[in-house]
């Protein structure tokens, strides 16, 4: 017996100095970091991150601790809390009485700080580990205090549906910080974490339990004195009414979007780890129902899939991603083809004449070849020839053998490394590999960085990151072409009569107001490309498989722009001032007889007296000779109006250059005064038939422009 004893005695010592060593060395406070949620431009809920191994939501720090709170979780979760030392004697003794007098377990008698201990590190209900959890508990109130324990509970308790932590649940159920929560919403949450799978707040059931167990803890707060009668009663009464909680469910339409963000989202605010997105949640809807209405178009002729982006182009925000037609409605909807790398196509060239006009390969005026003799290698996509065309005809008509016989000027290394700069593609093969093929979409790209690079081009050449976050710092941005080049470009591509005879007029890359298109179509039609920018949004589309197999005579022309078209069209709605949204010139040269696209609200103003491919005058205007000079209109224009505008919308811009200091312009008009302007904005005539003379004057001055004729039908 005295054997037995002494083994006894040394097992419960071994057990005892184990529970303790357990205990001391698994004191420490842990806990996931903090999970974001991710909010839309305008603060509407998009999505939640969770934490590592699927750990669900929340764990948001508290800076401060709520006094309401806490007197709410204690009231009957622990209210001894404040003076046991972690675990509660009483209750202990308390459960062990109705255990053995029910032959079951009815009571666990867990503190906060057990609670936290299991929370931690979570295992089988058995004594055993009945036992650990109270000598952690122990040692954590020793080592930490009951403050720091608290707050711990506060972070990690579970309130259903995945929220963990106070914080984390007022802004989930209730969309508030918790100093803001009323008495009602705090006793309806502090219920939850008792059984928070059968108190799920989003379950009339489990409502119901919430709202019963809630009324108990105002019956303990107003039996303690921490709330009087009168708030009892109100809160009572504001529990039994809380109106039903929303399912907060992130857009379907909007996964790729977040899964981006998810990648590209590092620290958060421990506090309050809300973030918002750039994303303008109707935009996106919007383009993702486009988006699959005009892919069911193209499906017969073996498209699969499409993808399109929407960049706000004065601050590159983008407002809209759809990665697919569809993240679950088909079976390639998972993968955003908005970062998958594929042919470009023609979409290149642009950023070919930017590096030729920089480098002074050309000039606006210089004649390019486009003929059987000049071709070499490369042909172009309709297999004809077209002659001797300026840059701007040439990049407008997308042709291929100007564009090849570039990249062979410029010289094939330093275009390889200019599209390497502008972040096209970082290919580790050599530019030989690619040849002059390169140049006509031989060089594969993705649509997130072909977006980028024409945003540089919209943004007078300045190249930045596209912005996923609001009030993110603002980017100072890297120079990569000049401001005359990427003006000088982008006038190439907004002018609808640059690109007769390859895109026929009023088609899809016509729009009624300026708009910058260029159009891409891989070999063997496997991919379709546009990239559409006005002086406001810019939007890149691709259309093609997943397989990259080919498609029947889907091109760029005849399905993305089509696409693009009617996703800038609706973000633009009714153009009021048409005259507003034309692109700039470039700083350095002014318009002499070179056709330069003309707008008139809503139609394209035609002039068959101008020769498409006559020069630019080069020559810096001087601004400090005495000259003024009328740029708009232009001499011996031919205008026809549209007949089907009303008289107050067809008018014509009016603009010249002025000497330095002058501040206002007087416009005649057939030898009579018309109106005063400002000298740095842009008058408008209404249009009437017939013969006019045009003459700017500086007031007081004596100075005026030579008289402009032009002809309206």
């Amino acid at each position: 017996m005295r054997n037995r004893r002494r083994r006894i005695a040394l097992a419960a010592g071994v057990v005892a100095t184990a529970l303790i060593a357990w205990g001391w060395f698994g004191a420490a406070l842990v806990a996931p970091k903090p999970t974001p949620i991710l909010l839309d431009r305008n603060g509407g809920f998009m999505a939640q991150i969770a934490a590592p191994k699927d750990a669900g939501y929340g764990y948001w720090e508290i800076a401060d601790l709520p006094p309401r709170v806490v007197a709410a979780t204690v009231a009957l979760e622990d209210r001894r809390f404040w003076w046991h030392p972690g675990v509660d004697p009483v209750a202990i003794t308390r459960a062990v009485w109705q255990n053995l007098a029910s032959g079951n377990r009815v009571s666990g008698a867990s503190t906060l700080a057990m609670q936290v201990v299991r929370m931690q590190d979570p295992a089988s209900r058995n004594y055993l580990n009945k036992a650990r959890e109270a000598s952690t508990a122990l040692f954590l109130t020793l080592r930490y205090g009951r403050e720091a324990v608290l707050r711990q509970y506060l972070k990690l308790a579970p309130y259903g549906n995945g929220s963990h932590g106070i914080a984390h649940a007022a802004r989930f159920y209730f969309d508030k910080p918790v100093a803001d929560l009323s008495w009602a919403e705090i006793a309806f949450l502090a219920a939850i974490p008792q059984a928070p799978s059968r108190m799920n707040p989003l379950l009339l059931d489990g409502r119901a339990d919430a709202i019963t167990r809630g009324h108990r803890i105002l019956d303990a707060l107003q039996a303690g004195g921490v709330i009087t009668e009168t708030e009892h009663a109100l809160a009572a009464s504001q529990l039994d009414n809380l109106p039903m909680l929303d399912r907060r469910t992130r857009p379907e339409n909007a996964l790729h979007a977040i899964l981006n963000l998810q990648r590209m989202i590092k620290d958060v605010t421990p506090t309050d780890p809300r973030i918002t997105t750039t994303i303008a949640r109707e935009i996106q809807r919007d383009v993702e129902t486009s988006t699959k209405a005009y892919l069911d178009r193209w499906r017969e002729a073996g498209a699969e899939q499409a993808a399109a982006v929407v960049v706000d182009v004065q601050t590159g925000e983008v407002l809209a991603w759809v990665g697919s037609a569809g993240y679950f409605q088909t079976g390639t909807g998972a993968i955003d083809f908005a970062l998958t790398e594929r042919s470009p196509g023609s979409a290149l060239k642009p950023f070919i004449y930017a590096l030729a006009l920089d480098r002074g390969a050309i000039g606006p005026e210089t004649k390019l070849l486009d003929t059987a003799f000049s071709a070499g290698t490369i042909a172009n996509a309709d297999r004809s020839f077209l002659g001797v065309m300026s840059p701007r005809r040439a990049l407008a008509n997308s042709r291929n053998v100007p564009a090849a016989n570039l990249t062979k000027a410029i010289g094939l290394d330093e275009t390889f490394l200019y599209l390497r700069l502008l972040g096209i593609n970082q290919a580790e093969r050599p530019a030989a590999y690619y040849g002059l093929s390169l140049s006509v979409g031989a060089l594969p790209t993705t649509l997130e960085k072909l977006t980028r690079a024409y945003l540089a081009l919209a943004d007078d050449g300045v190249m930045r990151n596209l912005v996923w976050l609001r009030n993110a710092p603002a980017q100072a941005g890297t120079r990569v072409m000049s401001v005359d080049a990427a003006r000088l470009v982008t006038q190439f591509l907004s002018d609808p009569s640059a690109r007769l005879p390859s895109f026929p007029r009023m088609g899809s890359t016509e729009y009624p107001f300026p708009v910058a298109v260029k159009t891409g179509t891989s070999q063997g039609y496997r991919d379709a490309w546009t990239m559409a920018f006005s002086r406001k949004y810019l939007v890149g589309v691709w259309v093609g498989r997943s397989d990259a197999g080919p498609m029947r005579d889907v091109t760029g022309a005849g399905s993305a722009a089509e696409l693009a078209r009617a996703i800038l069209l609706d973000l633009h709605g009714d153009v009021a001032d048409v005259a507003a949204m034309t692109f700039p010139t470039p700083p350095n040269y002014r318009l002499g007889a070179e056709k330069l696209p003309e707008w008139s609200n809503g139609r394209a103003v035609k002039s068959a007296a101008v020769d498409p491919d006559a020069l630019v005058d080069l020559t810096p205007p001087d601004q400090d000779s005495g000259v003024v000079t009328v740029v708009s209109p232009r001499n011996n224009m031919r205008v026809i109006r549209n007949p089907e505008l009303p008289d107050d919308l067809a008018s014509l811009p009016l603009k010249a250059t002025v000497p330095a200091g002058a501040t206002q312009v007087v416009w005649y008009v057939d030898g009579k005064p018309f109106l005063v302007g400002q000298a740095d904005t842009t008058a408008r005539w209404p249009l009437q038939p017939g013969l006019h003379t045009f003459e700017a004057k500086i007031p007081y001055s004596g100075l005026s422009s030579t008289p402009i004729t032009i002809e309206v039908e």
